[in-house]
């Protein structure tokens, strides 16, 4: 190759060492490990690049000299190497439980227990007697608390939670499902794949629109282990629209000696009426119907950790927690402290304040407004104009209703969101709406508006990277 190419060869002779390129100060402060790694890693892309004809060689003294733009680009990857990719960011999409960005936000309450719980800490011990228990007994406790039940099981998410009581309870059996309930969830996980990984047998009845709970009944044999109801949390279906109520399901199984086990999804815990959340499901009234097994998400309309939750009958839950599956998907000790903290609020506080999920949903569109308009004037060098918007509650819960919001728009489409999204420092994740970034009040908290302003005004100045 340098035969084919002298002048390449000869760009590479006058490459500097490793230990060269480092001695320039602005590299004092990078630790030594992580500028070594990354110097390697550029002058091998540096010597692919010169070899491929992508970059000139001839140019090489002054690109690595003092200052120069090799030596600035090692730089900012040093930087970037040493940025932790799970950072906070600031939500300005609108969608409260936004997947991409971690669902739900910790409570206050829930962020101090993790920090607590991240040494030595409480798990599987009882403090009077020293003796060994179950780690999840304290949450366990508060569920039979908040909720008037006798059993309750939590695992580390509600998918985990539905294939385990599947696999526990109805492994080589058949379960029975009506067919407008067979969701896919995201990630392209789809409820016939996950019975049949649970080695259950899936009994479809009904139409997609119309099902009867007739049509249970007909379909139930001397193998059938179960009557399984899937909350329909990502999708709705309008029009002629037919399904058979809780009720009637939990008196076919009392009939015939079948569980209902009902996936709720979201996770809604309160009776209270919430703005935005008016038709949404909730966990208290399958309990007051006699649901015999209900499974939730602790990371959506609860406003806790990822986890998954079962609440119900105690012989049942029992029968779960005892299948060899329950330890591989057990939750860790931060999940449990979160949790505990979290189950807290809702047994002895105020949730609808102090669950950051709830009162974000709730807040009413003239406090947005009100907000809305003193963010506007702050950034109105950037083009902030105060602007109609939809929020929506996201992952699954509310489907396809929006919630009325305000919001701030920027001028600059892509160019500017992805500006305010990349960078070292804090991102502000926003959406684009007609070539427009809208910064929606409905999931910016008063204590944003400071550090909303600074990166706005840091990454969209004339000397940044934005419009």
């Amino acid at each position: 190759m340098d035969r084919a190419n002298p002048k390449a060869a000869e760009a590479l002779r006058r490459l500097p060492s490793i230990d060269t390129l480092l001695r320039a100060p602005n590299f004092a402060s990078v630790p030594r490990v992580v500028a070594v790694r990354e110097a390697r890693r550029f002058l091998d892309e540096y010597r692919r690049d010169v070899l491929q004809g992508q970059v000139d060689g001839s140019n090489v003294d002054s690109a690595f000299s003092a200052g120069g733009s090799a030596e600035l680009a090692l730089l900012q990857r040093c930087e970037a190497a040493q940025v932790r990719h799970h950072r906070r960011v600031i939500n300005a999409t609108g969608i409260v439980l936004h997947t991409g960005i971690g669902r739900a936000p910790l409570s206050p309450a829930a962020r101090k227990a993790v920090t607590d719980a991240a040494g030595y800490s409480i798990v599987e011990i009882d403090p009077e007697s020293g003796d060994r228990n179950q780690r999840e007994a304290c949450v366990v406790s508060l569920l039979r608390d908040i909720l008037g039940v006798d059993g309750a099981l939590v695992v580390n998410n509600n998918a985990a939670m539905v294939a385990l009581v599947l696999r526990a309870l109805a492994n080589d059996k058949e379960v029975i499902i009506s067919r407008g309930e067979q969701v896919e969830i995201g990630g392209g996980f789809r409820m016939p794949d996950v019975m049949s990984q649970a080695g259950c047998h899936m009994v479809e009845v009904g139409a997609t629109n119309r099902c009867y709970v007739k049509d249970y009944e007909h379909a139930i044999t001397e193998h059938t282990a179960m009557l399984l109801k899937i909350h329909t949390s990502n999708f709705r279906i309008v029009g002629f629209h037919e399904a058979p109520t809780l009720e009637d399901l939990v008196d076919l199984g009392k009939r015939t000696g079948l569980p209902t086990f009902e996936d709720l999804g979201s996770g809604l815990i309160i009776d209270d009426d919430v703005l935005g959340l008016e038709h949404e499901a909730r966990v208290t009234a399958s309990v007051r119907a006699g649901v015999p097994l209900v499974s939730f998400s602790g990371d959506k309309l609860l406003g806790g950790p990822q986890c998954g939750m079962l609440v119900g009958d105690k012989e049942l839950c029992a029968r779960v927690r005892a299948h060899p599956l329950y330890r591989a998907m057990r939750c860790d000790k931060l999940v449990l402290a979160a949790l505990e903290a979290t189950l807290r609020v809702y047994r002895d506080g105020n949730p609808l304040r102090d669950i950051p999920t709830l009162d974000a949903i709730s807040r009413p569109a003239e406090q947005l407004e009100h907000a809305a308009k003193d963010l506007a004037g702050r950034l109105s060098e950037h083009g902030g104009e105060v602007v109609r918007s939809e929020s929506f509650v996201g992952s699954g819960a509310n489907p396809a209703r929006p919630i009325p919001s305000f919001a701030v728009a920027l001028r600059g489409g892509a160019r500017t969101a992805a500006a305010l999204r990349r960078g070292t420092d804090l991102a502000v994740i926003a959406r684009i709406v007609d070539d427009r970034v809208l910064l929606d009040l409905r999931t910016l908290v008063h204590e944003d508006m400071e550090e909303v302003v600074a990166v706005v005004k840091r990454r969209l100045s004339p000397n940044g990277t934005g419009a």
